[in-house]
C-alpha cells in the first residue's frame, strides 16, 4: 500500500490540473511560454500519476479497471469483477 501522503499529493495535483486547465489551454493557444512557466508545476497534466483507487499503488496500473495488477488478480479470483473469470484448460 502506498503512503497516504503520496495519495493525498496526487489528489491535490488532480484538483489543480482541473482548476487551471482552461488557463493552461488559453496560454498554449496564444503561445505564451513565459505565462505557462509561471503556472504551478503541479498544474501540468503530465505530473499526474495513475494510481490504484483502493490502495494507491502507482505501478502495474490497469486503466480499464482502475486498479493495480495485484488487486485485479485478487478481486478476479474472488469473483468481484463482473465478466472476469480465471481461465483454465
Amino acid at each position: 500500500m502506498a503512503k497516504k501522503s503520496m495519495v493525498a499529493r496526487d489528489k491535490k495535483r488532480q484538483k489543480m490540473i482541473a482548476k487551471l486547465a482552461a488557463k493552461r489551454a488559453e496560454l498554449k493557444e496564444l503561445g505564451d511560454q513565459d505565462g505557462l512557466q509561471k503556472l504551478p508545476r503541479n498544474s501540468s497534466p503530465t505530473r499526474w500519476k495513475n494510481r490504484d483507487l483502493l490502495d494507491g499503488r502507482p505501478r502495474g496500473y490497469m486503466r480499464k479497471f482502475g486498479m493495480s495488477r495485484i488487486r485485479f488478480r485478487t478481486e478476479a479470483s474472488k469473483g468481484n469483477i463482473p465478466g472476469i473469470t480465471k481461465s483454465s484448460w
